[in-house]
């Protein structure tokens, strides 16, 4: 039988969302009571009535551009650096009990960590990943700034972890270091992994390490076997340093389970709302966390739901892994077009199941086509309307194409830019 972290992961589906949406509640009155940004944007919300995913699924989506912006205009005014959006702070910032760090993200954003044992839950994907009590961790994520190192190494130490923290670059230096203390396990990004396993063999050395938990980049099935195949079993995480932990890979190999104590919504780009099981979308995580009460947070990351059940025995939904940026926005003919004006366009034809807008053309001569599934092909004056919107949204003249339903690929692209810049 596979390792299990806890009970959490083996408990029935209907138990999980019980317990996430009776949970709920209190994460979005917490928000509103000390959360000023998240108080103003879910102003009118009674958080005792969200307790299911359609009552989620009508709140506001927060996107990453929505935090810089608010946390910059926050910062030119001398008042709270996190935007309104964190519940604590330091030296009298904020509401309550200082943060115990203060992470600087690009943009730049910054982001809190409270007090919390494993703040960012991490220790699920390296229990997964087969880390275990008293293993030797070194830790090659940056400790500069950003929360990637943190992130994993409150995770090792949660589960009795000791840590090297390696941090990037300094190849030979961190090479000596595993030379002489021989970690068993390795924390950071697979071509960082990559590099010490190569240069390792450069010089006669053996790697001790045989397991890591690796992030930050893609990971291709082919380095997977790769560096398996020079005896290091790898598995990926899913995190951001807004969220934590979002899922993990199991040793199944069979995508990644959704952490336990998230809730993952898979949403229309450009949109809040959900998409059917199967079709690609955001990712837009609710987070039970009361010291960053990030309430429908919009990742930019593209990803699906998988159906089924993972076969180790988990039973968290599963999502395919990471499948592209769903901030699709492009320049056409001098204006910017982005996906959430593809969206105002759909929602005036009800007759409209999904849409496409494709830019074609070359350099200073941008052609662009919004591709429609629909099952209304007669001559209705559909093309024509849509193309009286397209002109309204967009102040671009855009043709029309009506495709049957199915016809689009599920790839979540909202705007394909497939012009020629030869």
């Amino acid at each position: 039988m596979s390792h299990h972290h806890d009970d959490l992961e083996i408990r029935t589906p209907e138990a999980r969302e019980a317990a996430l949406f009776g949970a709920l509640p209190a994460q979005i009155a917490q928000a509103q009571r000390h959360a000023p940004a998240l108080a103003a944007l879910l102003d009118g919300v009674d958080a005792t009535a969200v307790t299911d995913r359609a009552a989620l699924a009508r709140l506001p989506v927060t996107r990453k551009y929505e935090l810089l912006d608010r946390q910059k205009a926050s910062r030119a005014a001398g008042s709270d650096p996190f935007g309104g959006f964190s519940t604590i702070g330091w030296n009298g910032l904020l509401r309550s009990r200082g943060a115990r760090r203060v992470y600087q993200s690009p943009g730049p954003i910054y982001e809190p960590e409270g007090h919390a044992t494993d703040y960012w839950r991490c220790a699920r994907a390296m229990s997964a990943a087969g880390f275990r009590e008293g293993d030797l961790v070194h830790n090659c994520f940056s400790y500069h700034l950003t929360p990637g190192a943190w992130i994993m190494e409150s995770g090792a130490q949660a589960l009795g972890c000791t840590v090297i923290p390696g941090g990037v670059g300094n190849t030979e230096q961190q090479l000596a270091a595993i030379a002489d203390l021989k970690p068993q396990a390795y924390a950071g990004t697979p071509s960082f992994l990559k590099i010490l396993v190569e240069k390792a063999q450069e010089v006669g050395m053996t790697l001790p390490i045989t397991k890591a938990l690796v992030s930050g980049e893609a990971f291709p099935p082919s380095l997977r076997d790769w560096l398996a195949e020079r005896g290091v079993t790898a598995y990926q995480c899913y995190a951001t340093a807004d969220v934590g932990l979002i899922a993990y890979e199991t040793a199944a190999r069979e995508g990644l389970v959704l952490d336990e104590n998230i809730i993952v919504e898979i949403v229309r780009p450009g949109t809040g709302d959900p998409v059917a099981d199967g079709e690609v979308g955001e990712v837009v995580v609710t987070v039970l966390n009361p010291d960053y009460p990030l309430i429908r947070f919009g990742t930019g990351d593209l990803s699906a739901i998988l159906a089924g059940s993972c076969p180790t025995g988990r039973t968290a939904p599963r999502i395919k892994g990471w499948m592209g940026r769903a901030d699709q926005t492009t320049k056409i003919r001098g204006m910017f077009v982005h996906p959430g004006q593809v969206a105002d366009i759909v929602r005036r034809f009800p007759e409209i199941v999904r849409a496409r807008l494709v830019v074609t053309g070359e350099m200073a001569n941008d052609q662009m086509t919004l591709k429609v599934e629909s099952t209304c092909s007669g001559p209705d004056g559909l093309v024509g309307r849509v193309a009286d919107a397209i002109r309204d949204v967009t102040k671009l003249r855009g043709n029309v194409e009506v495709l049957a339903p199915g016809s689009l690929p599920n790839d979540g692209k909202v705007i394909e830019d497939a012009r020629s810049y030869q």
